[in-house]
This record gives structure tokens, C-alpha cells and sequence, in this order.
């Protein structure tokens, strides 16, 4: 099987998912966008993928959730 990879990125105000060149979906905090990765992730997991999750760490006055 082949790789899975989704990262969380940045969108003006918010966050989105990327995965195969695409940035999927629009949430409003970094860890709702970690949840919905890894959501996809397990599928991907399940159907024998290797995955790789990634978020990036907090930047200077930001709040843990990414706000």
C-alpha cells in the first residue's frame, strides 16, 4: 500500500486539512482540523496505508487551539 500524509495548514483565519495537493475542509480551530485528519487518517490506516499526521507547533501569542 501506499502513503497517507495530513497536514493541518493555516487558512487566513483558519485551518484546513492537506492531503494529495488538496486542502480540505475549513474549521475554526487547529485541533478540530487534527480531529477530522485523523479521522481520515484511520480510514487510511484500515485500508493498509502507511499514515503521517502532521500539526504545527504553537507560534508566538497564539492559544493552544490555534486561535
Amino acid at each position: 500500500m501506499g502513503l497517507a500524509q495530513y497536514a493541518v495548514v493555516p487558512i487566513q483565519n483558519e485551518w484546513g486539512v492537506l492531503h494529495d495537493g488538496n486542502v480540505n475542509g475549513k474549521y475554526a480551530t487547529k485541533e478540530s482540523a487534527f480531529e477530522s485528519a485523523v479521522a481520515a487518517a484511520s480510514l487510511a490506516l484500515r485500508q493498509g496505508h502507511e499514515v503521517h499526521v502532521s500539526v504545527p507547533g504553537r507560534e508566538m501569542g497564539e492559544t493552544a487551539l490555534g486561535l
